[in-house]
């Protein structure tokens, strides 16, 4: 199979029925995305499909052919951060880590979209994913910081 990781061109022999979590984590070393339910209902294994989040545990490789698929490891320019990771930093807003990656994939995608953001766009936005620290508050902040 062959597709787009991180705007770099991959070329893989795994079965197409294997999880994409599972090709980027174990195949590809990229393990920023994080296991978290196994069923598509945390996000902490978001990642993006052609600009689209999506859960990566419920996504056949195969799937992917010919697609563009950007992690969490994409959104970095090597080691300079983006505004938004910088923002999660500065407003407290990655805890654990486990439900980061996704947030801030959910939130990229969503910046991509809109540039005037209220505090009920970035809860609708970041809906698919579940954080378990943070209360959601810092995240939001976060959001807005970067919709500026």
């Amino acid at each position: 199979m062959r597709f787009t990781l991180n705007g770099e061109a991959v070329s893989l022999d795994v079965a197409g029925t294997r999880r994409l979590l599972d090709v980027l984590r174990e195949d590809l070393q990229l393990t920023g995305t994080k296991e978290g339910c196994g069923e598509g209902e945390c996000g902490a294994c978001s990642v993006l499909i052609n600009g689209q989040v999506v859960d990566s545990c419920l996504v056949a490789a195969g799937q992917v052919e010919g697609r563009e698929v950007t992690t969490v490891e994409g959104l970095a320019d090597g080691t300079r951060l983006t505004a938004l990771q910088q923002a999660f930093i500065e407003h407290g807003a990655a805890q654990c880590g486990i439900c980061t990656p996704g947030m801030l994939l959910a939130a990229h995608a969503l910046l991509q979209q809109s540039k005037r953001l209220d505090p009920d766009d970035v809860r609708e936005g970041l809906a698919g994913n579940l954080c378990r620290c943070t209360g959601y508050t810092k995240i939001i902040d976060a959001v807005l910081a970067c919709a500026k």
